[in-house]
């Protein structure tokens, strides 16, 4: 079945000024105080890795209240795609992200970070796409992940890959490691 034209809805990418105006407008539509992370395409469009992005990744905790109709307004308003999806959802949670997740501005009653680099990049590294890859190695080129800190927490959380039943925890020490060994080589070139 083809579906009616009013239901294919055409997103368009998004540049960095509309995920600016995203955050003005979620802060000024929001009812109360709380924490909206940035994960993916929108942290790579922020740093200056990407200029476009196809969705806005987000994790919300605490969900601002009113966050939630706010992004459906925005999703229609800018034609933007918005996921909730956040590093934690792939891969067990590293200790300490959230004193890692480094902050970008505050509007509103609305804060917005970056969610910890460290757990982008590990599942970023998980998914194994080029370009998943590639922007895990402009957070080690940018200084913001040390590959031996990386190895560290990945070790923290080696037990408890266990419940995340997509993941094969054999596989991804070995996307971590080769990832690991490539830094290791280029920064001694």
């Amino acid at each position: 079945m083809i579906p009616a034209k009013s239901d294919c809805k055409m997103r368009r990418f998004v540049d960095r000024p509309k995920l600016e105006e995203f955050m003005k407008r979620i802060g000024a539509l929001s009812k109360s105080p709380g924490v909206i992370y940035f994960t993916g395409g929108s942290t790579a469009l922020l740093l200056g890795i990407r200029e476009q992005t196809i969705d806005i990744d987000v994790k919300l905790d605490p969900e601002p209240q009113g966050a939630f109709q706010a992004i459906a307004e925005l999703k229609e308003s800018l034609g933007v795609n918005v996921e909730l999806a956040a590093p934690d959802q792939f891969i067990p949670p590293l200790p300490g992200w959230r004193e890692r997740s480094v902050p970008i501005m505050t509007t509103g009653k609305v804060e917005f970070r970056h969610y910890d680099f460290y757990s982008q990049a590990l599942s970023k590294i998980e998914r194994g796409y080029d370009q998943d890859l590639s922007d895990a190695r402009s957070l080690v080129v940018k200084g913001l992940v040390d590959p031996v800190q990386l190895s560290l927490l990945f070790d923290q959380i080696r037990p408890d890959l266990i419940k995340y039943p997509a993941l094969d925890p054999a596989d991804l020490e070995l996307k971590v490691s080769r990832f690991l060994r490539i830094q290791t080589d280029d920064s001694e070139k």
